[in-house]
């Protein structure tokens, strides 16, 4: 087998639904007494992988290679550089105007990243989804996005600042 039948087979064997995080989350959903979700909803901007219709609540899990994940540093393919620099930018793009659309109609958006739902991080990942989805219910959805598993705002500063005094 040549190299491009083996990358093209590996390409083949990825899966855009159902997939190991996808079922992590929708098994916490339905252990936390949230069942009644649809599974990518065709009628929401972006088809959630989970998605509460009626409450305005989309979830998306995003897998770290393909969507770009901010805290995974991850290469770039070695060959043919442009057409997947080109294909991860367009990802990206196609997310956000994804989640602008839902946020401008109301939803409560929750972002989640493959890397956060490993085995050290799932439980506190799966929490703070059950959490922002009991919350948005009773509260009602409001138009805004939740990046699950990041770190609170104020601990981002202070890094920013810790490594700005490294670097000077």
């Amino acid at each position: 087998m040549d190299r491009e039948t083996a990358v093209r087979h590996v390409m083949q064997a990825n899966k855009s639904k159902n997939t190991g995080p996808e079922l992590l989350v929708r098994t916490g959903l339905r252990e936390a007494g949230l069942p009644g979700y649809r599974l990518h909803w065709k009628k929401a901007a972006g088809r959630p992988d989970i998605c509460y219709p009626g409450r305005h609540i989309a979830i998306f899990v995003n897998g770290c290679y393909w969507h770009r994940c901010p805290w995974c540093s991850l290469p770039n393919p070695k060959s043919n550089v442009s057409f997947w620099e080109a294909k991860f930018a367009r990802n990206k793009a196609r997310d956000q105007e994804n989640v602008e659309a839902l946020v401008a109609d109301g939803w409560t958006v929750l972002l989640t990243w493959e890397c956060r739902l490993k085995k050290e991080r799932r439980e506190g990942t799966l929490e703070q989804i059950v959490s922002e989805v009991q919350w948005a219910t009773e509260h009602g959805a409001e138009g805004r996005v939740v990046e699950i598993g990041a770190p609170p705002a104020w601990r981002l500063r202070v890094a920013r600042k810790r490594l700005g005094r490294h670097l000077r």
